[in-house]
């Protein structure tokens, strides 16, 4: 079909609305909620009024309840649940999530969720009654959630949102697992998962101080994938254009966008932080699209320590470390990343393309119900970010870049809605997959 060329003004950027930005305060408020329950150990307690991981867990729900009655009743909140044993819980332990659920208007089985973990641990991880506070690891990403969902909630989206509070995160990410098993059972379209652990800390242990920055962590070959859909990943030049890691792009373009913030995304080419995990994991190995949020420079005297003083040195994740004004500015970054995806359609299933010993390249792309138009990228084989695009309209599912060399280029395509708001980029070049969320 052929390409019906927009010029690029013709479909910018969603902008972000004139909502409210996010309330340090409120964080403040949520994050010292949360460390006033003593331990959030997820085998604590779960029926003292005031203490353990189960009081922590029906704060968050209430939250969340007084959250969807202010926007009549657009939350769905819910405490889903199941067994684990391993480990760091030989006896067995119920991990529960509290999640909240903002059903999408035009394309409410594609999701994207928002995510933290609540409970929390001391250096000994089988310790379940010395106080721990969490305040950063991952109270922060807990108060992020919340906060998230009370500015969200306020608007209409196409695609649905999940805001979810973790459990059993020190344990073994069970929370994550938990949840991406529920995705899989609800045959939820997962479009992104974004996860937020240890947001909240500028100070490193190093002594420097960063408060600009954020990294965001992804996988570029799939743990997911099969070896034939590897092996074309690797085949084509893939590897840095992975669902997940179009997901970190896109997470770099909307942070560039935000003028103002004062944050930069920077994007982290694995994972996780070495060695370690996080519960954007489980949804990796269930083939979703999934990235973490964490801090620029880590204090490791503030993770999974005791509280105490050893000479000059202080130790313990209390609130006193975490810098609210950092976390609201983390915080925003989320909204607007989940505002954009939720508002745009959803991302091209396939897109390929044809050029091979000819200077023009062909690109194709499977059509969006629902689009308004694409956007055509593509960057030089040496780069990472994408450079330079062409928009068409709704009706064209191809188009040809005169002069532009197959060899020399990499190419991906994403869906536009009306007002502009873009997709995660399909790469261009990989056998067509399943649509975006859906477990390979």
């Amino acid at each position: 079909m052929r390409a019906l060329l927009l010029p690029l003004a013709a479909l910018p950027l969603a902008a972000a609305s004139a909502q409210p930005a996010p309330d340090p305060a409120a964080l403040k408020a949520s994050i010292t909620a949360l460390v006033g329950f003593g331990t959030r150990h997820t085998l604590s307690t779960t029926t003292d009024p005031k203490r353990g991981i189960g009081a922590a867990r029906r704060w968050a729900a209430s939250r969340f309840e007084a959250m969807g009655a202010a926007c009549g009743k657009c939350l769905a909140v819910e405490t889903i649940g199941a067994p684990f044993t391993g480990p760091r819980a030989p006896n067995g332990v119920r991990v529960e999530d509290v999640i909240a659920i903002q059903r999408g208007t035009g394309d409410p089985d594609r999701v994207i969720i928002i995510q933290g973990h609540i409970d929390s641990r001391v250096n000994d991880v089988m310790d379940v009654t010395t106080d721990a506070p969490g305040a950063n690891d991952d109270a922060s990403g807990t108060a992020l959630v919340l906060e998230a969902a009370r500015l969200l909630s306020r608007e209409k989206f196409a695609a649905t949102i999940v805001y979810a509070a973790l459990s059993g995160e020190e344990q073994g990410l069970w929370g994550g697992k938990l949840l991406a098993d529920t995705a899989k059972a609800r045959g939820w379209k997962v479009a992104a998962v974004l996860n937020n652990d240890i947001v909240g800390n500028t100070h490193g242990i190093g002594g420097e101080h960063i408060d600009n920055r954020v990294r965001v962590f992804s996988e570029g070959i799939g743990i997911a994938g099969d070896l034939a859909a590897l092996r074309a990943q690797r085949g084509i030049g893939g590897e840095d254009d992975s669902p997940s890691r179009a997901l970190a792009k896109a997470v770099l373009r909307v942070a560039g966008a935000q003028q103002g913030l004062g944050l930069e995304a920077v994007a982290m080419r694995r994972p996780d932080r070495f060695g370690r995990g996080g519960d954007h994991i489980p949804f990796l190995e269930a083939g979703f699209p999934a990235v973490r949020f964490t801090e620029a420079t880590e204090n490791y005297d503030r993770q999974h320590q005791t509280v105490r003083t050893e000479g000059s040195r202080r130790y313990g994740d209390t609130i006193e470390f975490v810098d609210f004004p950092y976390l609201a500015k983390v915080t925003a970054l989320n909204v607007a990343v989940a505002r954009e995806l939720a508002t745009a359609p959803a991302a091209p299933a396939s897109a390929s393309i044809a050029g091979g010993g000819s200077d023009d390249t062909t690109v194709s792309w499977a059509t969006v119900p629902g689009a308004s138009g694409y956007r055509i990228r593509w960057r030089r084989a040496d780069q990472s970010r994408w450079t330079d695009s062409r928009d068409v309209g709704a009706e064209a599912s191809s188009l040809k870049l005169e002069r532009i060399n197959i060899d020399d280029n990499f190419f991906g395509v994403s869906a536009l809605s009306a007002g502009g708001a873009e997709s995660i980029v399909s790469f261009a070049g990989v056998p067509p997959r399943p649509a975006p969320g859906t477990v390979r």
